[in-house]
């Protein structure tokens, strides 16, 4: 895939300061300046799906993490887009199983084991849910904490167990 360069450069840059603004109409406008052939880039996809997100078409958010994956495997934020844009339209079990083969790809990220717990907690699988937190935690213990003491996707495994999320968290 060729490299983008100006004024495509301009255009992708642009649209990032437009969503550090909040305005992913704006955002969009720049990215359709793009070289039409250039637009499907990884790097455009990204920020693309950014857009997307914010306007919640969910499902064309999972069509660009799957387009992202198909291009750049390596790219852990592929398979975390893809599997939230799935959860967000409510399908937990798919967005697990999207999810579930970049954990061994990438074992060194803390939110691939913590977004597999989430999905866990929702499906009522919480044996599996506090294998995956347990692996989170090993992994970095005080962002897993960060992110888990207000987040109600863990809310199932919290009132299971009961206690903090100091106490749940060991």
């Amino acid at each position: 895939m060729r490299s983008l360069k100006p004024p495509d450069t301009f255009h992708l840059s642009a649209a990032i300061g437009w969503l550090g603004l909040g305005n992913h109409l704006e955002a969009n406008e720049d990215l359709e300046k793009i070289t039409p052939a250039l637009r499907a880039h990884p790097d455009v996809l990204e920020v693309r799906y950014d857009i997307y997100a914010r306007a919640k078409k969910w499902e064309a958010c999972v069509d660009i993490g799957n387009a992202l994956i198909q291009a750049v495997p390596n790219r852990a934020s592929a398979w975390i887009q893809r599997s939230l844009a799935s959860y967000f339209m409510k399908r937990p079990q798919e967005a697990y199983d999207q999810l579930l083969p970049a954990a061994q790809r990438f074992p060194k990220l803390w939110t691939i084991p913590y977004n597999l717990a989430c999905y866990c907690a929702q499906l009522g699988r919480l044996e599996e849910c506090k294998e995956w937190f347990a692996k989170a935690m090993a992994v970095d213990e005080k962002m897993v904490r960060q992110a888990a003491v207000d987040d109600p996707d863990l809310a199932p495994l919290w009132d299971n167990m009961g206690g903090t999320v100091w106490k749940r968290a060991g």
